[in-house]
């Protein structure tokens, strides 16, 4: 038997035509501010993050005068999110403040970098007030509250955009469920891909059936005839195996499509015949069951999370909260079933999820660890990208050069156009 999961991350739901990246989040969150603004009556306004506050010499006519008379008197008609820029720079106008360190963190990350990793924000955040940093000027409590309040966000956003419709992509279903391709299996474990031919072999009319019935193949019964059966022993150990026929019969036994996403996209490709969906992180049907924060036991910085003795600092670490639901302790007993392969759809496999990621790519049991990539417009990918975050889920650099699947063997995930 051989089996595979599936890591579905966040560019996953990108390729399905979702903007569900935190850069599109925090537009959101601004196109919000923007609405707001354009019908108050209030002096000022504010929220967990940020205030506006209206200059005295404005007058008391509120947001409403100041969008029609201040900026539109120019007739030109501007976004929520281009008239949140003009008042939070005129300071003629307005006097704007950000209340929160972890939004004011978020912000300087997507000015510099054009894009921003919350979860990997709020550890650096919590680092500092464990360890009691100069720079740090906020408790864990106050910082906890503001992840709080921005998991409370992100999942209105992410509502309002799972109302899209999304459709299954039959290029992305055939990746999933396709064949077991023994280029994809690390040198040290061919041995466990031979061990499967053979078992198919021995079992070769009823296993034939059973598997492509599983898949959803509609197939002629075949019956493999001595001559047959002894050519193909006489492949199983060599080179030749990918030549035989019976190739198209290597199919993992049973599938595991990991959801790191909180939409449900993912579900979409389930088939209770081969596959089970784990949400790993809570899915939004089920607000309670949302996991968001860190999970890196691998850091330094967390030895020192630990020994501090304020349970606050542990209230976001993810390997703690895996603890509230059993979906961490299913995917442990798919591990133990039999050897698996990790195929990675849009998970950039970041330190965020180290601690998870650590177990699933050093497990006795996992033969390979093949990426689907981002092709960009101008021919470029991210391989290279994912595969250094996945060497740094790793503790040993041999076996992590052995088990992830050279580019050469590696494709684009395909996109939604």
């Amino acid at each position: 038997m051989m089996n595979r999961i599936v890591l579905i991350g966040n560019g996953f739901d990108l390729a399905h035509g979702l903007q569900t990246g935190y850069k599109d989040f925090i537009n959101w969150y601004w196109e919000q501010w923007g609405q707001k603004l354009s019908t108050s009556s209030n002096k000022s306004e504010t929220d967990k993050f940020c205030s506006f506050v209206l200059r005295n010499k404005v007058g008391l006519g509120g947001w409403y005068l100041v969008w029609s008379y201040h900026y539109q008197r120019t007739l030109k008609s501007y976004e929520n999110r281009e008239l949140i820029n003009i008042v939070i720079n005129d300071k003629d106008v307005c006097d704007f403040s950000i209340n929160s360190v972890l939004f004011s963190r978020i912000c300087k990350a997507i000015d510099a970098k054009g894009w921003v990793d919350i979860e990997l924000e709020y550890y650096s955040l919590l680092s500092n007030a464990v360890l009691k940093s100069s720079d740090c000027n906020y408790t864990i409590h106050e910082l906890n509250d503001q992840l709080s309040y921005l998991q409370q966000l992100l999942t209105q956003y992410l509502y309002s955009i799972t109302t899209i419709e999304s459709y299954c992509n039959e290029k992305i279903r055939q990746q999933i469920y396709g064949e077991i391709l023994k280029n994809d299996i690390c040198i040290s474990q061919l041995h466990t891909y031979y061990d499967y031919i053979d078992y198919l072999i021995k079992h070769a009319d009823d296993e034939y059936q059973r598997i492509l019935y599983s898949h959803g193949i509609n197939a002629p019964r075949r019956y493999f005839l001595t001559e047959d059966l002894k050519k193909l022993q006489r492949f199983s150990k060599s080179t030749e195996i990918e030549d035989i026929y019976l190739r198209d019969l290597i199919l993992p036994e049973n599938i595991l499509i990991l959801n790191f996403n909180y939409t449900n996209i993912a579900d979409q490709y389930g088939d209770a015949k081969v596959s089970t969906v784990n949400h790993i992180h809570g899915n939004l049907s089920d607000l309670n069951s949302i996991i968001f924060g860190y999970g890196d036991e691998l850091d330094d910085d967390y030895k020192a999370i630990l020994q501090y003795h304020d349970n606050e600092c542990l209230k976001n670490i993810k390997s703690i909260k895996y603890l509230e639901a059993e979906n961490y302790r299913n995917m442990l007993k798919f591990l133990e079933l039999a050897p698996y392969q990790v195929f990675i759809m849009g998970h950039s496999c970041g330190n965020s999820d180290r601690t998870l990621l650590n177990t699933l790519f050093e497990h006795k049991n996992c033969v390979s660890i093949k990426p689907y990539y981002y092709q960009k417009q101008d021919g470029s990918d991210n391989y290279m990208e994912i595969a250094q975050n996945i060497c740094r889920n790793f503790t040993d650099m041999k076996l992590m050069r052995d088990r992830v699947v050279n580019k050469t063997f590696c494709e684009p995930l395909p996109q939604c156009t």
